[in-house]
């Protein structure tokens, strides 16, 4: 396989730092429900649009995120379209990188044996009528003439 496309509905979701509890002298470490449910539903929808693919073991990656929040309601029309237009981009939570490290971390051994085969990654926040997060990951083709640097 050498690209995959596939987009995740609902609002852009950052990946939450994981919580501790300590009990009887020990700490347990554990996901917070929300990540746990939002990464299920990404791995849900790379496997539909993937169909039983992953790419192979090391090969270097890129990947393409970008989120589209929902514009707010009581949004002026003149406003809401410079939102569509790009010209208004979203300024709120969550961070892109915590976009990114849910994505990422979820299609683990999934989509590939590991997120350290992303090599390259591109990602942006727009505003949009259907908020979701669009994803694509495809191989990167090594190129003729060497390395760079």
């Amino acid at each position: 396989m050498d690209c995959i496309e596939f987009t995740v509905p609902g609002k852009p979701f950052g990946k939450q730092r994981p919580r501790v509890v300590h009990k009887n002298g020990y700490s347990r470490a554990y996901t917070p429900e929300k990540t746990a449910t939002y990464e299920n539903l990404v791995k849900v929808m790379y496997q539909q649009a993937a169909r039983g693919q992953r790419f192979a073991d090391g090969v270097p990656l890129c990947a393409e995120i970008v989120a589209y929040y929902a514009i707010p309601k009581g949004t002026s029309g003149k406003k809401r379209d410079l939102m569509i237009e790009g010209q208004i981009r979203p300024t709120k939570k969550p961070d892109l990188d915590n976009i990114e490290k849910v994505i990422y971390d979820s299609l683990n051994n999934i989509a590939y044996k590991d997120d350290s085969q992303v090599v390259k990654s591109y990602s942006e926040k727009f505003y949009g009528d259907i908020p979701r997060v669009d994803v694509k990951i495809y191989v990167i083709k090594p190129k003729k003439g060497g390395n760079r640097g």
